[in-house]
């Protein structure tokens, strides 16, 4: 389910390449531990989980968490992209290897199945 323009006008956000969203987004890092966002993002994407959890098991539907999902995606992209910082791979070089990675798998017939050598 893509953001359409229409939704996008209402909420008001602008599209980033992933560069620009990667350094703004890193201008809000005020942790010490260098490790603290590894554990951030484990923390963040168990919150994500955990609004799809409730949505399937009844609590509201995904439609009406749509805010919490775009939150707490929102803080699992930030964890992503300080991680990515830290060992030198933006998320622009990250997202343009993974399209060439999936491209190749594509193209060889190897979508679907499990692990990095398929």
């Amino acid at each position: 389910m893509c953001m359409n323009e229409e939704q996008r006008e209402e909420t008001n956000i602008q599209e980033y390449s992933f560069n620009e969203y990667g350094q703004q987004a890193s201008s809000f890092a005020i942790y010490n531990d260098p490790e603290y966002p590894i554990f951030g993002l484990v923390e963040e994407v168990g919150e994500l989980i955990r609004v799809i959890a409730k949505a399937k098991r009844g609590d509201y539907s995904i439609e009406s968490a749509r805010e919490k999902l775009l939150k707490e995606a929102g803080d699992v992209l930030w964890m992503l992209n300080e991680i990515s910082l830290m060992f030198g791979m933006p998320l622009e070089h990250i997202a343009r290897m993974n399209i060439k990675k999936l491209g190749d798998r594509k193209s060889r017939g190897r979508i679907r199945g499990s692990g990095d050598d398929r």
